[in-house]
Formats: C-alpha cells, sequence, structure tokens
C-alpha cells in the first residue's frame, strides 16, 4: 500500500465518530478488567476476607454480568429506535456516573449497585459505537474503522492493570468514571449516521428484540453470530482469569499474578485485533480471518494446556501469543453488525457482544463441574474443545459479509 493511498484512508478513518467509539471501548474493558484486578484487594479493604472475598467476589461478578445482558437488549433497542448517538451519550454517562460512584462505597450492597449499574452501562457502548463507525464510514474502509476502536479499545485492559499498581483500587474507580465524562464532550461533536436518519422515513419496526427469534433464518444466523465469539471468552475466562490455579497444574516454576496474565494477554489482542482488522480489509472477506484466527487460538489453547515445568516469563509469554489470535474480537463484532439490516443493527451489535459474555457462566460452570469430575488440565480441555467445535462449525455456516451494503432494512 503507497503512501498516498494510506494517508487518504486514514484522513477519511480519522474522524470524530471513530475517535469517541475508540476511547469509549478502551474505558468499556478498562472497566471490565480493572473490576477483576482490585475484586480481592477491594473487598479486604472494606473489611471481608476469607471464604467472603470469593463468595462476594462472585456475587459482584454476576451482578455486573446481569446488568450487561440486560443493558445490551435496551441500548441495542432504544439504539434502533432514538438513534445511535443519543443512546451512546446516555450508556457513557451511565457507566460514567456508576464508576465514580463505585469508588466511594463502603459496603457490599453499595458496592452490588454499582456494579449492576456500571455493567448496564458499559454494555450498550461496543454494539451503538460500532454500528454507527459501519454506518458513517463508506464500505472499503469500514472495516478498518471497526479494527480501530477494538485496537485502542482493548488497551483499557493495559491500562487498568497499570493503574491498579499504582492507585488504590478507589481512585482506579473514579479515574474510569471521570474518562467517561471527559468523553461526553467529544460526544457531542458526533453526527448521527445517514442509514438511521433514512430509516426513519420508513415504517419498517424498528428496535424489536423479538424480531431474531420470529423468524427462522434471522435466528440461526443470530445465533451462528454468537457462537463464533466463544473462544475468545473461553481463552480470557478461562485460561487467563485462573491463570494462577493453572500454573499450579502446569508446575510453574514461581508465582503467576493474574492481572499481570490478563494484561499480556490483551496487549497479543490488541495487535490482534489490528492485524486481523487489516487483513479482513487487504483479503477483502471477514471468514477466512475468522478461520485463520479461530485455528490459531485452537493450536494456542492446545500449546497453553500442554506445558509444564516452564518459567514465569515463559508463561506469560504464552499468555500474549494467545492473546494475538483471540484479537478478531473487532472482525467478530463487525461481522454481527454487518448481518442485519438497519432497523435491527444496533440491537444485533449490542446483544450479541453480550450474550457472547453472557456464555461466561456456563462455560466456567462446565469447566468447574469438569475440574471435580477429572482435573484442571483436563477440564480446560474439554470445555475449550466444545467451544471451538462450536465456532468453526457455526463460521462454516455464516454469510461472508465484507461487499455487503448496509443501507437496508430487515422484513
Amino acid at each position: 500500500m503507497d503512501n498516498s493511498k494510506t494517508n487518504n484512508i486514514l484522513s477519511r478513518l480519522m474522524t470524530v465518530s471513530v475517535i469517541v467509539a475508540s476511547l469509549g471501548y478502551f474505558v468499556d474493558v478498562y472497566d471490565l478488567i480493572l473490576f477483576s484486578i482490585v475484586r480481592s484487594a477491594s473487598l479486604k479493604s472494606m473489611g471481608y476476607q476469607g471464604q467472603q472475598i470469593m463468595d462476594y467476589g462472585v456475587l459482584l461478578l454476576n451482578v455486573q454480568m446481569v446488568g450487561m445482558l440486560i443493558g445490551g437488549i435496551i441500548w441495542g433497542v432504544l439504539g434502533d429506535k432514538k438513534g445511535r448517538v443519543k443512546i451512546l451519550f446516555a450508556s457513557i454517562l451511565l457507566y460514567s456516573i456508576a464508576n465514580i460512584a463505585n469508588g466511594f462505597v463502603q459496603s457490599i450492597e453499595g458496592y452490588t449497585i454499582c456494579r449492576f449499574f456500571a455493567g448496564l452501562g458499559l454494555a450498550g457502548e461496543l454494539g451503538v459505537a460500532v454500528t454507527l463507525v459501519l454506518e458513517i464510514l463508506p464500505k472499503d474502509i469500514r472495516g478498518y474503522g471497526t479494527m480501530v476502536v477494538a485496537t485502542i479499545g482493548v488497551s483499557g485492559a493495559v491500562a487498568a492493570n497499570l493503574v491498579a499498581k499504582f492507585f488504590d483500587w478507589r481512585s482506579a474507580y473514579i479515574l474510569g468514571g471521570v474518562l467517561g465524562a471527559l468523553l461526553l464532550v467529544l460526544q457531542m461533536k458526533v453526527s448521527e449516521s445517514a442509514a438511521f436518519t433514512h430509516s426513519q422515513n420508513t415504517a419498517v419496526k424498528k428496535g424489536n428484540f423479538f424480531a431474531f427469534f420470529t423468524n427462522k433464518v434471522r435466528f440461526y444466523r443470530y445465533m451462528k453470530s454468537i457462537f463464533i465469539g466463544l473462544p475468545i471468552w473461553f481463552s480470557l475466562s478461562v485460561l487467563i482469569t485462573f491463570a494462577p490455579e493453572f500454573a499450579k497444574a502446569l508446575k510453574i516454576n514461581g508465582v503467576i499474578n493474574a492481572g499481570d496474565a490478563v494484561m499480556y494477554y490483551y496487549i497479543g489482542a490488541s495487535i490482534g485485533d489490528l492485524v486481523t482488522g487489516f487483513l479482513s480489509q487487504y483479503l477483502k472477506s471477514r471468514k477466512k480471518i475468522l478461520f485463520y484466527s479461530i485455528t490459531l487460538l485452537t493450536l494456542m489453547i492446545a500449546v497453553y494446556l500442554m506445558q509444564y515445568d516452564i518459567s514465569v516469563s515463559t508463561f506469560y509469554l504464552i499468555c500474549f501469543l494467545t492473546g494475538l489470535p483471540a484479537g478478531y474480537w473487532a472482525v467478530f463484532v463487525t461481522v454481527s453488525a454487518e448481518q442485519f439490516g438497519t432497523n435491527l443493527r444496533a440491537t444485533a451489535a449490542s446483544t450479541i457482544p453480550n450474550f457472547v459474555r453472557g456464555f461466561v457462566v456456563p462455560i466456567t460452570l462446565l469447566f468447574q463441574m469438569f475440574v471435580y469430575m477429572t482435573n484442571i488440565r483436563m477440564s480446560g480441555a474439554i470445555v475449550g474443545g466444545i467451544c471451538l467445535v462450536i465456532a468453526f462449525i457455526a463460521l462454516l455456516r455464516l454469510e461472508e459479509t465484507y461487499h455487503k451494503e448496509l443501507d437496508y432494512e430487515e422484513e
């Protein structure tokens, strides 16, 4: 690609909408990962100890996830009914307030309320932002737009780990809320997409969540979009989240810190999002990149589980390398949005990623069940294998969307 063509793409790409969407997703990931990192320290500082830290940690995580599942539906429906820009503003405002409040909580009840509303707000940011970017940018560069959003966004995990190392947990939450609030100033300069504006003049029902379940073809399209994202959240929620436990079973020579494992994984994912987003444009295919990514992720999951008696630095390197192919999140979200018409696009783009996140619950429960039946290494192999097989089957039956025009509506 020559310099003049590159400069032309960059000038068309770097709009206020893309910048706001990218920074919004950065804060989204920052907050999601921050909770996992400061969970133990925050509960200890509030006077809880022992089994309470585990029990309340699970409670807070599940409440946050429920908030995200509910929020994904609410924001998606409203995004198709009221507009992408208005809903993006509202979701950022909600999670900013919730995070700032989270920095002042003194009880588990207050903490629980804050995590619910933070999850509720965070659920709308990515899907609505990606929908807006896809509809604003021309077809030939829209994949680059979501690439930029995801690449900058997932680096929020690295920022969360670094902030948690140098600041106390209350300051870390407040900082996340302040960053979100600052985004609102930029967001005021974002314009609504022409596709949504045009759809306002039609009589087709907009933001009907149940429409995904009343049409057989549309339902299969919706479920296939969800299933291709499962390997990403298996690798993160099982292999990386439980890295300290896996390290003991794999006889790692040293102590593994979960926050550092997450950081290295997300550094890899950030690079992966950049590479897969670029290649999907260069090869003019989303499906090819998804296939290559899931195949490489299969290889890295096997490599991870086959380790024995290695150093801490080597283990972190494997976490980083596992994150690289797992960085197909940008292409995954792009395909999810491109599968549906303007009247359902924000609903799809908001609910699909959050339903994938919601699958963390059955994935971790299944993992826990097989740990009791076998061992942690075998359990990881079984559950990972299930997720990968489902993803491959769904991908093979998924529509290629690279050349698809997006200015249309679902009947």
